[in-house]
């Protein structure tokens, strides 16, 4: 088994590469920070994520860069040490064949893609706590080096994710599926609101907020990623074409149909197969609606008093009511906790719905 030792030298101190290097120096890691632009580096290295002056080889690169970069960088970093090198891109194919077309040995490149990030960017973004229990996908070639999947591997583990190995088409196809077409639908979603009148967005609940969100993100980052992996995405993209114009079919009938609903029962049995929380499976919950008062301290005392019921509280979101100080907090609990998060919530004042 290969020891993670250090030094880790990161390419690029925005929320990934940063992350990374905050991680690492919980376990007391040396990081060696590296960034085109000095003020990210700098910031990066003022929170704690490593430093800008490391003079020993590093053990181990991660080239978190721009995704038009990547493959650029990886070869750099081949030709100027003897260390191992991975990506943190989200698209495998395009570094790994930019790579093949710099250097002629890329057998200590193996790809990676730590599956988790936020709407924000920038070293002020990341957290040390960004990767634990999440997924972090290792993607080994035919030429690499079996000592450098290995690292790579140690590498997400110390970081506090758990891995998986895939080949480097399957993990394109796979992120095309469960990010990159979602972040499009989003994106689509989102567009039709640009021009809406006013009169439509007061009416705007969780709904429109759960599918818009990842809208948010930097269009000319997601632009990069996209098109990294139109490959994958276009045949997605074919297939969403085909189910659009069956939708607008059944829609165009007078009356409900069994062609409309069997639609929306596809979209039920897709959505029951999302993992759960730590990649667990799916498990049917139940949510329990609290209205809560707009204020400060309200909150912490909901979840104070859900505690108190025993309830485990698998997950959550807040709906603001427009127009009225009021909020609607959704809790979600197993079947089985049900009655008693309801019944100690009713006695402590809370107004609850089922």
């Amino acid at each position: 088994m290969t020891e993670l030792r250090g030094p880790v030298r990161i390419v690029g101190t925005g929320l990934i590469g940063t992350s990374i290097g905050l991680a690492l120096a919980r376990l007391g890691v040396v990081v060696e920070l590296v960034d085109g632009n000095p003020d990210n580096a700098l910031m990066a290295e003022r929170i704690g994520a490593g430093s800008r002056l490391v003079e020993i080889e590093p053990q181990l690169v991660v080239v978190a860069v721009p995704p038009d970069h990547v493959g650029a960088v990886v070869a750099e970093q081949l030709e100027q040490t003897d260390a191992v090198v991975t990506d943190a891109a989200s698209v495998k194919s395009k570094p790994l064949a930019d790579a093949r077309s710099l250097v002629p040995d890329v057998s200590r490149y193996v790809g990676s893609h730590p599956m988790a990030g936020s709407e924000r960017n920038g070293p002020l973004a990341a957290r040390a706590d960004l990767f634990d229990g999440a997924t972090w996908a290792i993607t080994p070639h035919a030429t690499s080096d079996a000592d450098a999947v290995d690292l790579v591997r140690r590498l997400a583990e110390a970081c506090g994710a758990r891995t998986v190995e895939l080949s480097v088409e399957d993990h394109d196809l796979g992120v095309a599926r469960v990010s990159h077409l979602p972040h499009l639908m989003s994106a689509l979603a989102a567009g039709t609101l640009a021009d809406a009148p006013s009169s439509h967005l007061e009416l705007s609940g969780q709904g429109v907020r759960d599918v818009t969100r990842i809208a948010a993100g930097d269009p000319r980052l997601w632009t990069q990623i996209v098109s990294a992996n139109s490959t994958a995405l276009t045949g997605l993209l074919e297939q969403i074409r085909g189910e659009l114009d069956r939708l607008l079919v059944a829609l165009g009938k007078e009356e409900a149909n069994d062609e409309l609903t069997a639609i929306l029962g596809q979209g039920v049995s897709g959505a029951v197969r999302v993992p759960g929380k730590h990649g667990t499976p799916h498990i049917d919950l139940v949510t329990v609606l609290v209205t809560i008062p707009d204020r400060p301290g309200q909150l912490a005392k909901l979840f104070a008093d859900a505690a108190e019921s025993g309830a485990n509280v698998e997950d959550l979101r807040i709906d603001h009511s427009p127009g009225r100080p009021v909020g609607e907090v959704e809790l979600a609990v197993k079947p089985g906790s049900v009655d008693q998060l309801v019944d100690v919530l009713t006695d402590r004042g809370w107004v609850v719905h089922r």
